[in-house]
C-alpha cells in the first residue's frame, strides 16, 4: 500500500508527517524555517511559545491515545478539545475535514 503524505487544500499542501496534535501543519511556518520554533513533533510537545513552560496538553492527549493528531483518535470528538483548542472556534469541522482527507489518502 502507498501512502500519500501530501494533499493540496486551498493551495497548500498538507504534509501529514508534519501535522501535529491540533492540526497544524507546521510546512511553510516561517518560525520553524527561521529555527525559532522546534515543532512540536520534534520536540515532543515541548514549543514554549505555544505551550508555555510545559508540555502541550493537546499533543500529551493525543500520544497519550496513540495518535498524531486529534481527529485520528477513536475517541473524537471529545469534549476535551474546546478547551485545549480555544483560539479556533471551528477546530471540530477542521480536524473532521483533516482526518477525512489522511483516510482518503492513507486507507
Amino acid at each position: 500500500m502507498k501512502i500519500i503524505d501530501h494533499v493540496e487544500k486551498q493551495d497548500q499542501t498538507i504534509d501529514f508527517s508534519k501535522v501535529t496534535a491540533c492540526g497544524e501543519c507546521c510546512t511553510g511556518c516561517s518560525k520553524k524555517l527561521a529555527g525559532e520554533c522546534p515543532g512540536c513533533l520534534e520536540a515532543d510537545g515541548v514549543v514554549p511559545e505555544w505551550a508555555g513552560s510545559g508540555r502541550c496538553k493537546i499533543h500529551t492527549c493525543a500520544r497519550d491515545h496513540g495518535v498524531q493528531f486529534c481527529s485520528l483518535c477513536k475517541e473524537f470528538p471529545c469534549s476535551r478539545i474546546p478547551d485545549l483548542i480555544p483560539w479556533n472556534p471551528d477546530i471540530i469541522p477542521y480536524l473532521m475535514y483533516m482526518r477525512d482527507e489522511y483516510k482518503r489518502y492513507n486507507p
